[in-house]
């Protein structure tokens, strides 16, 4: 997300202010003015980082010529992704406080679904010839279990290993360092922490504080890396329901206690720390204090010009590898894929305005310079195939050949719940409080109260 500030920019921050009042007061909702657009989004909870504000302030610049006498009023949320999730919910229950266009976690469109918060998109996605464009991974992304689709998706990711190759060369390990399997990795933290004892030799998200982080870029790049990548190991979709008591369940829990076992992660306290993540982008990577983190593929936007975070020497000074499968069985490697999509609550005053702010965003050029600044990957197939994408940025091409070997979570209304589940069920490893066997059993205990006992045994 390389954006540099603009004339626009303290205007959003002004509204930052205006925003926390909408959150709690009772006004008079996005409907009282139909000539002002309310958008609200996921402001990072890192003052230094503005890709997202500058990005959307340039959006409005442009929508607001294209469109004389409306205007746009941003309502951004600065908040961790679940309490992010919390108020936009909170927000979206009520005509007086719904805002016109909602930034979406494709993780909760379903479950948003069936709480009646968004409204579908068809009638207008018929219309728009710009909706061919996109990749059909990532419309059945934003696609609810009714077949109707409720949000337009604004780029995806993939996950890997990013690795220090002067802690690397410290322990004797390659620079082209690529794991075949779970053994292979653990294998490199361990001779990072014999013979670089200052660095942190992995880092794995874990537990309750981190969310969402914590079940998909680590747990789930395990547990669907315990099979041939067939089916999915967390929802069978035959019969429609969660799967309990699995192998490969037990084997990424075990992971995360060797890791955290062995004090091969950094401390407990760092881990279940909620900003771990920005120490990891901001001070372990940059700062050659951590040798192998299991992360996103939008790490390079904090490290680029008017990030905050700049580190011009990122791409000369970390390799990237493959997430290997558990024993190195087919296909080799796993990632998870996820992202947003820009959707419009049921109860928005202008969802014909809304819709039109999503056509801006979503021009070619405007999606290309947003891939290219949040460090996403192309949904559109026409900016994928754009030279001057794949050289944007180095690091671009191996994530998007990740999208091969990708999986998407099982998005269903449950899956929520069934998330904090797995957490909490990694943070009883991560502390010691619990062996895989009782964390794993806890799990399918609450994995049966989260599904109304929709559940199979393997």
């Amino acid at each position: 997300m390389p954006v540099r500030p603009t004339a626009a920019l303290p205007t959003l921050l002004a509204l930052t202010v205006a925003a926390a009042a909408t959150l709690t007061a009772c006004g008079s909702g996005s409907g009282s003015d139909p000539d002002t657009l309310k958008v609200s989004f996921k402001q990072s909870t890192d003052n230094s980082v503005k890709v997202m504000d500058t990005y959307l302030a340039d959006i409005s610049k442009q929508f607001e010529e294209a469109n004389p006498g409306k205007k746009v009023e941003f309502v951004p949320i600065k908040a961790p992704d679940s309490e992010y999730y919390t108020k936009l919910q909170q927000m979206m229950r009520s005509p007086k406080t719904a805002p016109d266009l909602v930034y979406e976690d494709t993780f909760l469109i379903n479950s948003d679904i069936t709480s009646g918060y968004l409204k579908p998109l068809d009638p207008y996605l018929a219309k728009w010839k710009d909706w061919g464009r996109f990749i059909d991974t990532a419309k059945a992304a934003a696609k609810g279990e009714d077949g109707r689709t409720y949000g337009v998706p604004d780029g995806t990711d993939t996950r890997g290993l990013w690795f220090s190759k002067d802690v690397f060369a410290k322990a004797g390990l390659p620079a082209d360092w690529q794991p075949r399997t779970w053994e292979d990795v653990l294998d490199a933290a361990r001779a990072v922490k014999e013979k670089v004892p200052d660095a942190i030799p992995l880092n794995i998200y874990t537990g309750k504080p981190v969310g969402e982080a914590a079940t998909m870029q680590t747990f789930e790049m395990l547990l669907y890396g315990t099979n041939d990548g067939t089916s999915d190991p967390l929802y069978d979709k035959g019969s429609k329901k969660w799967i309990a008591g699995s192998q490969g369940f037990e084997d990424a829990l075990a992971f995360v206690e060797t890791v955290y076992k062995e004090k091969l992660g950094p401390d407990v306290s760092d881990a279940l720390d909620p900003n771990v993540m920005t120490r990891v982008r901001g001070e372990w990577l940059p700062q050659g204090k951590l040798a192998i983190a299991l992360d996103g593929s939008w790490l390079p936007q904090d490290w680029l010009p008017g990030s905050g975070h700049e580190w011009p020497e990122w791409s000369k000074e970390l390799g990237l590898a493959a997430m290997p499968t558990q024993k190195g069985q087919a296909p080799g490697k796993v990632s998870m894929s996820g992202g947003w999509t820009w959707s419009i609550p049921a109860k928005a005053g202008n969802p014909d305005l809304a819709f039109e702010f999503i056509k801006t965003m979503q021009t070619k050029a405007n999606a290309q310079k947003w891939y290219i600044a949040n460090s996403g990957i192309a949904v559109r197939e026409d900016v994928a195939s754009d030279p001057a994408y794949v050289k944007a940025q180095p690091g671009i091409a191996f994530f998007t050949d990740l999208v091969a070997s990708t999986h998407y979570r099982p998005a269903y209304p449950a899956y929520p719940k069934v998330s904090t589940a797995v957490q909490e069920a990694m943070e009883g490893v991560t502390t010691g409080d619990m062996s895989v066997e009782e964390a794993a059993a806890g799990y399918d205990e609450e994995l049966r109260a989260a599904t109304d006992d929709q559940v199979i045994e393997k």
